[in-house]
């Protein structure tokens, strides 16, 4: 078996995807027309990708297309847009984040987006086999008091979230303006993660606070920890994993991040390989595995242990990671 065939099939958890960054263009037209609305600016004519050139640009055009995301159906359909192409890239669990921040903000009820998405949820479970669940992510360029009433209106839904995260632009935004945030989450019974993006002002500061401040269960992106040596001994003794996105990294940055993915890999790290907003970086997960297969040289071994690693810190029973894992070597031992 070629090395892509052993990729495409093999059984895949995916822990870093934001549900908003699977509005591709035509899901974007279709749910403008049925909204009866005007298509955002940035889609023209477009059928497939976005332009943008760093982050900034990208979170530019990203927020103003989910306009035409307003109701149930409308939520419903983008989670299932998602998990109909995960489930066909061989995704048997995935932890997808949302942001409800941005829908509120501009009127739409929380209940709306969380009931929205847990319909796909369901129905994914129920024709697709698969496992899901949901990841709430707050919006760090937005302020501290409207984090925790968004965190306050998550807490009848607490059998539907597994957690809080933390994403958006991250400059002058740390971790520790929302520590009382996180505080209250983890005492409601929500596991922690936050983004600690590339490449950015303070990284190895934000990603200090995010694990010895904070003390997040896991960290999104985060591959600027190679810097400090003592952070990655402290990440990787305490089994907190890396949920690392090559493609975005190569479109946002001048770099793709391999070499560094490599050595938290092969020093014991826990990182992962995600999609992270596929529709607006042209890749999803497999797009990213042969990335990194293809461009570092990883061998099937280690392209099995990264997808080891994401089902080892998959927040799920013991029994349904058992069950994943035991997939995963069978196919492992099979190719």
């Amino acid at each position: 078996m070629s090395l892509r065939g052993f990729i495409e099939g093999m059984p895949k958890a995916e822990l870093h995807i934001h549900l908003e960054g699977a509005l591709e263009p035509l899901l974007v037209r279709n749910l403008a027309a049925r909204n009866k609305m005007d298509v955002p600016s940035s889609l023209t004519e477009r059928t497939e990708g976005w332009d943008f050139h760093d982050l900034t640009s990208f979170l530019g055009i990203y927020y103003p297309n989910m306009t035409v995301l307003q109701t149930e159906e409308d939520f419903c359909d983008l989670a299932w847009h998602y998990l109909s192409k995960a489930h066909n890239q061989n995704v048997i669990h995935t932890e997808m984040f949302f942001d409800p921040q941005a829908h509120t903000s501009r009127g739409v009820p929380f209940e709306v987006v969380v009931r929205g998405y847990r319909q796909a949820i369901v129905k994914a479970e129920r024709e697709l086999s698969m496992s899901a669940s949901l990841i709430m992510c707050i919006l760090r360029d937005m302020d501290a008091g409207f984090a925790m009433a968004t965190l306050m209106s998550a807490l009848p839904y607490k059998e539907w979230i597994i957690g809080v995260g933390l994403d958006s632009d991250e400059r002058g935004n740390p971790p520790a303006k929302f520590a009382a945030v996180f505080e209250r989450a983890r005492k409601e019974g929500f596991l922690l993660t936050a983004h600690c993006d590339i490449d950015q002002q303070n990284s190895i500061e934000h990603i200090r606070q995010a694990v010895e401040d904070i003390q997040v269960d896991r960290m999104d992106h985060g591959t600027n920890i190679v810097e400090n040596p003592g952070l990655v001994e402290t990440i990787r003794c305490r089994g907190i994993g890396l949920t690392c996105c090559p493609i975005s990294n190569s479109i946002v940055t001048s770099d793709f991040k391999g070499k560094e993915i490599c050595s938290l890999l092969r020093s014991g790290v826990k990182v992962t390989v995600n999609s992270d907003d596929p529709a607006y970086f042209r890749g999803y997960v497999t797009q990213n595995i042969l990335k990194m297969a293809e461009d570092s040289n990883l061998t099937k071994q280690e392209l099995t242990q990264l997808q080891r690693n994401a089902f080892e810190i998959s927040w799920i029973s013991a029994t349904k990671k058992d069950k994943f894992l035991a997939i995963l070597d069978e196919y492992a031992r099979l190719n």
